[in-house]
């Protein structure tokens, strides 16, 4: 029991760990809150799944296109700071939507506009938040906060949905607004962390650029490991990713507005919030490969029940477990990915990341938008969740090093 007591379970707790959880809770929550409104907005205006679609595409390209400088500029500039402005563009974003939502739009024309000013700021901004976790704790200390951290995501995945739906019920400019000072909030709390200076580096030249950016991506190929990781992610969730797809489907096929779309979004925080606060207490320390690739699978399994139910309690039940599966893949690459990345090279890696993520989501929601214009929503969720499981099998047999994965690399072998 005195063991217990002096376990270093708190130790990360200092003013500026708790300022990054904060400010990821209130930039998430504000992010889902738009999103859930958008996807409402928009197919209220077309009732169109492919617009779904392009919403999502916008939203991914500036993180394509921009990988020359944000993975750079997050390794070249304090990460806080680059990370606060990007959530001020995001907020400039939310207040955009608002006052075009407020002229009562008959066009979609425009969101996808705004869309894209979203994706340009979270371009920066993800790539400097992800990378700025490690510099709020030591290595060490990674495996600890991860999950925490993750707790406040999921939690906010349940918070924003839940707000933006019934917000949007009030009035459809509401939400927006709500959305706007809440991202407001994350950026000031961004600056006032009071995280260590980071080494300073020149300005780089178009063609260094270029370099840092390749330098990223050879170093996430030599490393299988963190390749299978983050490539299972992206493979598996471009096909099996629904949530794009949601509001078709909680009209259409269940025959609930948006209040009941709201929370048929946080179910997907529902589960990934309870999986993640399991995960702080009790976090995966043994076979990790193998169990990314069950929960993996797991999360294609829950999507074709998803995409093949009209019934709403078994779609939202299945929303639930497919998250709780998705967490702790999550889970595990969030923690392998700074392990075995240097510091000076997090930036880089994490834009390199965030591109496949961003496919994964955004890219994701394109594919999902245009196979449901094809299809109808429930077939192609159906469709994706059978290409999943059939990408876990592929992933299975291609990367024996993910299935041989015992610990997290780097870890304390004694600590289970």
């Amino acid at each position: 029991m005195g063991a217990r007591l002096t376990e270093p379970a708190t130790e990360g707790w200092d003013r500026s760990s708790l300022a990054f959880i904060a400010a990821s809770f209130a930039s998430l929550s504000g992010i889902f809150c738009l999103t859930t409104a958008v996807g409402k907005q928009v197919y209220d205006l077309s009732h169109r799944e492919l617009d779904l679609g392009i919403v999502g595409l916008v939203e991914f390209a500036p993180a394509l296109l921009l990988i020359l400088f944000t993975g750079t500029i997050a390794d070249r500039h304090r990460r806080k700071n680059v990370a606060a402005i990007a959530a001020l563009g995001t907020a400039t974003a939310c207040a955009l939507m608002g006052v075009y939502v407020s002229t009562d739009p008959t066009a979609v024309g425009p969101i996808f506009a705004i869309a894209l000013l979203f994706g340009v700021a979270r371009a920066f901004y993800n790539p400097a938040s992800r990378a700025l976790i490690s510099d709020v704790v030591p290595p060490e200390r990674l495996p600890w906060l991860v999950p925490r951290r993750s707790s406040v995501v999921q939690a906010s995945f349940i918070v924003g949905p839940v707000l933006g739906g019934t917000l949007y019920a009030v009035a459809p400019v509401v939400p927006y607004i709500a959305a706007t000072g809440l991202v407001l909030t994350a950026s000031v709390l961004l600056a006032s962390m009071d995280v260590q200076n980071r080494r300073g580096v020149e300005e780089a030249s178009p063609s260094s650029r270029l370099h840092d950016t390749l330098e990223g991506f050879r170093f996430v190929r030599r490393h299988r490991v963190l390749l299978a990781t983050i490539g299972l992610d992206l493979f598996a969730v471009l096909f099996g990713g629904a949530a794009a797809l949601l509001p078709a489907i909680a009209e259409e096929r269940l025959g609930v507005g948006a209040v009941g779309f709201g929370w048929l979004r946080a179910s997907i925080g529902i589960g990934g919030g309870a999986m993640s606060l399991w995960l702080a207490r009790r976090p995966v320390t043994r076979h990790v490969g193998r169990t990314m690739l069950i929960t993996t699978g797991m999360f294609g399994a829950c999507t074709i029940v998803l995409g093949a139910t009209t019934v709403y309690a078994v779609a939202f039940g299945a929303l639930v477990v497919l998250s709780a599966a998705d967490a702790i893949s999550v889970y595990i690459r969030s923690t392998v990915a700074p392990l075995v990345t240097p510091p000076h090279m997090r930036g880089r890696v994490s834009a390199v990341e965030m591109v496949f993520i961003g496919a994964t989501n955004e890219l994701g929601s394109f594919e999902s938008g245009v196979t449901g214009q094809w299809f109808g929503a429930g077939p192609a969720v159906v469709v994706g969740g059978v290409a999943t499981i059939g990408i876990v099998g592929l992933w299975a047999i291609r990367f024996p090093e993910l299935r041989a994965l015992d610990r997290f690399p780097g870890t304390d072998s004694a600590d289970d």
